[in-house]
């Protein structure tokens, strides 16, 4: 039987996604959001999923509050395919309720799991790519995309390859993962890049459902635990309900954490996808088009700029908004609220938002 018919994709589609406030809010976080002006993230991201399995082999785990949302905005999954956390316990948790869900569609299913706030430039290759890692997959390894780093990036994780194991059918290279590092010193990540040995963690994983719940049974035996409890009343009328009192009491981990960075025969596939994990505002700027000067400008709204460059403007306010003389800003312009920055400090943005909880005015975050 050929992968594909036995893969299961699992998109997660929770998180509050501040590092892009103001646009970005708990009530409509980064991925049902329209950055690109190609449809929300998690449009996008199911559109660029659609070759590779039909609606009824992808699932999406979010957040309770955000079940609705997402079937308005992707209803050709089955509604009982949106499956909402009633409480975030970080990505071991959403991992492992997305196996035992998968499982119960398939049990033979080799799952690829997702993330529906990242940018993928070359959809064709990700396809390919997780077609490739679910042959790898098959064979018994856990697996990692690995991306080719372009400069020493301290807020993503790095994955150090060893051996070559056998390449894929369609000739992708793959080798033993070594070390998972999380979020190195500059000096670190700058090693990193020079040596070829290291790829950025992009989150994207594929595995056999019966081997990562083995390595959650290993290396999470508490999570693995409450998520026997649940999948046991799968297909049951006590289906919710056990999953409304079980889910909260899971451990709150990664699954960088908790499995791969413990688990054996980890693979990682080098991929060039033209991917991105948007962190920043500042990263639209990077990968976007722009115009002749250099400016990229997004939204709703309207923009003038004179003499501007190298700037992102992104405006859903429906005011007009003029720049003049500026070079290398981010303007990010929303009914309530205007954030001006250098672009070299948008990471900065969650210090407003610390700032706006610590200050108490938690009305400009939902």
């Amino acid at each position: 039987m050929n992968v594909l018919d036995r893969l299961v994709v699992v998109v997660l589609a929770g998180g509050s996604g501040t590092r892009l406030w103001p646009r970005s809010r708990q009530a409509l976080p980064k991925q049902f959001l329209d950055l690109t002006g190609q449809g929300t993230m998690l449009q996008e991201t199911l559109r660029r999923l659609a070759p590779l399995a039909p609606p009824d082999r992808i699932l999406v785990i979010t957040n309770a509050d955000y079940v609705d949302l997402v079937r308005d905005q992707v209803p050709e999954l089955p509604p009982d395919h949106v499956v909402g956390e009633p409480l975030p316990r970080g990505t071991a948790a959403a991992v492992g309720l997305g196996a035992v869900l998968a499982r119960h569609l398939r049990p033979d299913a080799i799952m690829a799991s997702v993330h529906a706030d990242h940018l993928i430039l070359r959809p064709d290759r990700l396809r390919a790519a997780l077609v490739a890692s679910a042959e790898v997959a098959d064979r018994g390894h856990l697996v990692t995309l690995g991306i080719k780093p372009t400069y020493p990036h301290t807020g993503l994780g790095y994955v150090e390859q060893g051996e070559a194991l056998p390449s894929t059918s369609d000739g992708h290279q793959v080798f033993r993962v070594v070390k998972f590092t999380e979020k190195p010193n500059l000096s670190t990540a700058e090693r990193f890049v020079a040596d070829g040995r290291h790829s950025w963690n992009s989150g994207l994983f594929t595995w056999r459902v019966d081997r990562i719940l083995a390595e959650f049974a290993a290396h999470m035996p508490e999570l693995y635990a409450g998520l026997q409890v649940i999948a046991a009343s799968l297909g049951t009328p006590e289906a919710d309900a056990t999953l409304q009192r079980v889910f909260p009491t899971l451990p709150h981990q990664t699954i960088d954490y908790g499995i791969m960075e413990r688990a054996q025969d980890v693979a990682v596939l080098p991929v060039d996808i033209g991917w991105t994990d948007i962190g920043s505002w500042a990263t639209l700027l990077e990968v976007l088009d722009g115009d002749s000067h250099g400016n990229v400008i997004r939204g709703d709204g309207t923009a003038l700029t004179i003499d501007t460059h190298n700037s992102l403007i992104y405006t859903v306010a429906g005011r007009l908004v003029a720049a003049i003389g500026v070079k290398d800003l981010v303007i990010v312009d929303c009914d309530d609220a205007l954030l001006i920055c250098p672009k070299d400090r948008a990471q900065d943005v969650r210090r407003v938002v610390e700032e706006l909880q610590r200050s108490g005015r938690e009305a400009y975050l939902r």
